[in-house]
């Protein structure tokens, strides 16, 4: 039988379990719960036990945001395994720690390095979260609060007990912290303040060519269907050159939207590889700015337990403060 993540076993019949959740995990999502419970087990193929009525909440159909409960009964259905492939590339997550910009009992403040993933998954083996709990072995819990994709660098949250993780994941859904990153953009941004309000709708790239099966984003109109809101708030922190540093603020966590929001007013992001000036990018490789510009330089939020205001600021790189100076006015250095 399985191994029961933070419960017991409260019974089994014909290969299907009933799974006791326990007190460390009250408060966590259904899908996630799962996906620790059922490790190896393809996300899609959890997604799908769930949407079919397999998996049951004390008895009733549950969907994946449900918050279980300490002694819920969750019922697993069996679940046959994909033959496992023998990767001689395939390692365990190194150990590692990263700049650390806060730290108690509850939460872990780290500055993401670029080219990171912050968990395993499509394709990639690990990500920060692995190499952390390997770094940190005795540690009882650590969880990603939220994300940043792989290109972007700065401020990330990791939970160091379930009760912060519930706390600090309430605030980013009720819009209720202050997310602010450095963008710098080609060309002069027309405004010193502007407010985007697009919707946006993420769908796969289709064909043959290397993009296809990627996934992309892309700005719709407001009646479109599949839309979804985002809204993000763009002001200009300095003109260097032939650019426009910004500092962006979401008010919402849309896949991709400051890169697809700015593309979209005609003013994409340095180095993006995905909606960017793809010959411009070539260019700016060669003038040694090896990924996209985009930096999450702030995060403002209450501390999950005493309620106090925190606010963090992650610098710029040393690889984006060094492209910043070089086309930044003598007059007037960043």
């Amino acid at each position: 039988m399985k191994r029961i993540i933070g419960a017991a076993a409260a019974g089994s019949q014909g290969g299907v379990k009933t799974v006791a959740v326990g007190e460390e995990f009250a408060g966590q999502r259904l899908d996630n719960f799962l996906l620790r419970e059922l490790k190896g087990v393809p996300k899609t193929h959890v997604y799908r036990i769930i949407r079919s009525g397999e998996v049951r909440v004390n008895k009733g159909r549950a969907g994946a945001d449900t918050r279980l409960e300490a002694g819920d009964l969750v019922r697993v259905p069996p679940v046959r395994l994909p033959e496992r492939v023998t990767d001689p590339a395939a390692r365990p997550a190194p150990a590692r720690e990263f700049p650390v910009l806060l730290e108690d009992e509850h939460l872990l403040a780290i500055d993401k390095p670029a080219g990171v993933a912050v968990h395993g998954g499509s394709g990639v083996s690990f990500g920060v979260i692995e190499q952390l709990r390997q770094a940190r072995s005795a540690a009882r819990f650590l969880e990603l609060v939220h994300r940043l994709d792989r290109e972007t660098s700065g401020v990330l949250l990791v939970a160091k007990r379930r009760s912060a993780l519930t706390r600090l994941q309430d605030q980013f859904r009720g819009r209720e912290t202050g997310k602010t990153y450095l963008a710098l953009v080609v060309g002069a941004w027309p405004v010193n303040k502007k407010v985007i309000d697009l919707p946006l709708h993420k769908f796969m790239v289709a064909g043959d060519d290397e993009a296809a099966g990627e996934r992309r984003v892309k700005v719709v109109a407001r009646d479109d269907p599949d839309g979804m809101r985002s809204i993000t708030l763009v002001k200009v922190a300095r003109r260097l050159g032939s650019y426009t540093l910004l500092e962006v603020t979401i008010k919402t966590g849309r896949t991709h939207q400051i890169r697809v929001h700015l593309a979209s007013q005609g003013h994409p992001i340095a180095g993006d590889d995905k909606y960017g000036d793809f010959e411009l990018n070539k260019s700016l490789h060669r003038e040694g700015l090896k990924r996209m510009f985009l930096h999450a330089w702030r995060l403002q939020f209450q501390h999950p337990a005493s309620g106090e205001p925190v606010a963090l600021e992650a610098p710029l790189p040393s690889d984006l403060q060094q492209f910043a100076d070089r086309h930044a006015p003598t007059s007037a250095p960043v």
